[in-house]
């Protein structure tokens, strides 16, 4: 019988140690978190932390969720559908008209993710051959909106140098291009490498140097799952910022990630790693000066009449987020 006993009295304690494992196993915090558009190389620390077990080393079990577009990512968070997320810095100003999103980190600063480009035939070979061109992008009030305006003023055209055309999508900016609809479209520079790699056409330029302070990408979260969930928002950060060390270190891994992600050549990637990796904030903090570029755009694309300050767009209560 005392044998016996201690054959129960070890199986009892081996059950409850492999209970202990499964429970630390399976302990991690659910999180929803959104992506604005699945065509935007700066969203892809989600899917890189994931595969890769970044999260999860920060007790995390990431959800990533992809929407077609800022108006939605903004009506996923305040509907709840989505915790947190990245999206463009131009919604920061939705947060001063009333929207309970806040910005919490941020995440992309020079605009190198967006390029002219113009198609294979264009006669537009130089910046300087835009003057006086039409480029299309998506949507109105929007980063690229901006940026056409930018290049405008910054090859010296004034406001007026090109003509700016909203179209609603890349497919209708890619199609009226090549129908010779339109002369060049503003879109994300991997798009514009991958019409390049099909000999469709050309990138002309990209946009960083237009725009070299500027924050162009953040961090959002509801302000009640901000207010209610701290904690998980600070690992969400310091999981994402691991990610992008790990992807500055390891870049052959994050363009194989990259290519499945985007459905696109493993070549075309790792051009746009090279153009967009030094893009990215190491650390989450907002640079002063590239607010004040954000800000002036508010005001530029008339969607706030004053430049708003700091409080009413964003908390710095979770930066500078270290891994």
């Amino acid at each position: 019988m005392p044998f016996i006993r201690r054959i129960v009295v070890v199986c009892l304690v081996v059950s409850f140690a492999l209970v202990g494992v499964a429970s630390s196993v399976f302990a991690a915090d659910k999180l929803r978190a959104g992506k604005a558009t699945s065509e935007t190389w700066g969203y892809l620390p989600l899917d890189v932390g994931v595969e890769e077990g970044i999260f999860a080393k920060y007790g995390l079990d990431v959800e990533v969720i992809v929407l077609s577009g800022g108006a939605r990512f903004q009506q996923a968070l305040v509907s709840d559908s989505i915790d947190v997320g990245v999206s463009g810095s131009i919604a920061m100003a939705q947060t001063v008209k009333g929207s309970p999103v806040i910005a919490i980190a941020a995440t992309v600063g020079a605009p190198r993710g967006f390029a002219v480009v113009v198609v294979a035939d264009s006669p537009i070979k130089t910046v300087a051959d835009l003057k006086g061109k039409t480029i299309s992008f998506a949507t109105n009030g929007s980063l690229p909106d901006w940026l056409v305006r930018q290049l405008s003023v910054g090859e010296g055209w004034g406001k007026g140098g090109v003509k700016g055309v909203a179209l609603g999508s890349v497919e209708a900016s890619i199609t009226a291009a090549l129908a010779h609809q339109i002369d060049a479209l503003m879109t994300a520079t991997e798009v514009g490498l991958q019409l390049e790699a099909e000999k469709r056409a050309r990138v002309v330029t990209e946009m960083g140097k237009y725009a070299p302070t500027m924050i162009t990408q953040v961090a959002y979260a509801g302000q009640d799952f901000a207010a209610k969930q701290p904690a998980l928002i600070k690992r969400f950060l310091q999981g994402w910022f691991a990610t992008i060390a790990f992807m500055q270190q390891n870049k052959d891994k994050t363009v194989a990630i990259s290519a499945k992600v985007f459905n696109r050549s493993p070549e075309v990637m790792a051009k746009a790693y090279d153009f967009e990796i030094t893009t990215m904030s190491k650390d989450g903090q907002f640079d002063p000066a590239g607010l004040e570029v954000l800000k002036n755009s508010f005001v530029e694309l008339d969607i706030l009449p004053t430049k708003p300050t700091d409080d009413q767009i964003l908390t710095r209560q979770f930066v500078p987020a270290q891994p």
